[in-house]
């Protein structure tokens, strides 16, 4: 029995420290707000540069009578400043010098982040929009779909879908370095796929092509 109550004090005093630990650490809640309303979400993204926040709320045959929109938020203040009807997926991304978002859905849509609104949807094919990712690298947005295995490359300044890549596994999420390479975590292998984005000078001589080199 005394050894337990050692055990146990120790085990206290442990989490009271890791406690502390946490709360003198460099990161702090600064505020907290609540989305509410009916319809689920996935990704949510902040656009640090136009100080907003992007949060897809799925409805339609997932959630029966919610309506499918795209909540905006000030990523300061965090409150609502906007909503575009029928806009929905799993997560949005956003080209803050040609003030274009997208959203990961089927159809992809491509709206303006000063109106508020849409400018059109963007057929993928047989892909099934997931995660989402833009590169101020080439000002290009990155889909990545789970059962094609690929990704989608879209043109951010105009929409244009400038081809597919094969990813050879399941895709979930991307991130760059900011110097041309794309980081893909697979959810199907513990490992991330590299690839190698092309340079500006290739990129302006074949506007059109995509790389697919690791």
């Amino acid at each position: 029995m005394r050894q337990f109550c050692f055990v146990l004090a120790v085990t206290i005093a442990t989490l009271a420290s890791i406690g502390l630990s946490q709360q003198s650490g460099p990161y702090k809640v600064l505020k907290k707000a609540k989305a509410g309303g009916e319809g689920g979400w996935d990704y949510i993204y902040a656009d640090a540069a136009g100080r907003r926040l992007y949060i897809p709320r799925r409805g339609g045959q997932a959630a029966a009578g919610v309506s499918t929109r795209l909540s905006i938020y000030n990523l300061d203040t965090l409150e609502l400043v906007g909503e575009i009807a029928g806009v929905g997926g799993n997560g949005a991304a956003v080209d803050p010098k040609s003030g274009h978002g997208f959203t990961s859905s089927k159809p992809i849509s491509m709206f303006d982040t000063k109106t508020m609104t849409l400018i059109k949807t963007i057929d993928a094919g047989a892909a099934q929009p997931d995660g989402i990712y833009f590169d101020p690298f080439n000002q290009r947005v990155y889909v990545f779909s789970h059962p094609t295995k690929d990704a989608t490359v879209i043109d951010a300044k105009d929409g244009t879908v400038l081809g597919t890549i094969d990813l050879g596994g399941v895709p979930e999420q991307g991130v760059g370095d900011g110097k041309g390479m794309l980081y893909v975590v697979m959810q199907d292998a513990q490992h991330f796929r590299e690839r190698q984005q092309i340079s500006q000078k290739r990129r302006n001589q074949s506007p059109g092509s995509c790389d697919r080199h690791r």
